[in-house]
Parts: structure tokens; C-alpha cells; sequence
């Protein structure tokens, strides 16, 4: 849960701790393989350690990265360009 107003806040965990038996685990963290950060300027996701986490768990943990075939950023349009000649690389 998040708001503005920690009492209303409150009162909705202590209701809903009445209804279900909820426990508060504080701020958040991680969840769902998103990283949570908060700070005065905000809050900022990320999803760094779940992708470490696949790497290590496919064995690519110390892998290298590799040049990228493509242009980066390149905005792609229908019927704009010449066809790629060589489709293997990709």
C-alpha cells in the first residue's frame, strides 16, 4: 500500500490484519522480481539482480557482452529501406 496519508495508511492494515491476518513487511524492497528503491527525489524501479539472477541460473553470469548486429535506436517503418540481404545474422 501507498499514499500520502500514514494514518488512513494504517487504518487499512489494521482493518484488513482484522479481517485476514496480514503482516506488514515495511517498506518495500523487492517484489516479483522488481528492485524498489525510494529516496526523497522518488521512487525508482529496476530489474538488474532478477536478470543476474537468470545469468547465473543459465550459466551466462561471467559472460561477455557481444557487439549488437543492429543499429541501436533505430526507428524501424514499414516499406522504408533496403531488404537485409544476409537474414542468418539475425
Amino acid at each position: 500500500m501507498t499514499g500520502n496519508d500514514p494514518a488512513t495508511i494504517q487504518h487499512l492494515k489494521d482493518f484488513l490484519h482484522h479481517k485476514f491476518r496480514i503482516k506488514d513487511l515495511c517498506l518495500l524492497k523487492y517484489f516479483l522480481g522488481i528492485e524498489v528503491a525510494c529516496s526523497k527525489s522518488g521512487v525508482s524501479i529496476s530489474q538488474r539482480k532478477y536478470v543476474l539472477d537468470i545469468l547465473d541460473d543459465v550459466g551466462y553470469f561471467g559472460a561477455k557482452p557481444v557487439e549488437f548486429p543492429m543499429e541501436q535506436d533505430l526507428k524501424l517503418q514499414p516499406m522504408v529501406g533496403d531488404l537485409l540481404k544476409d537474414l542468418t545474422q539475425f
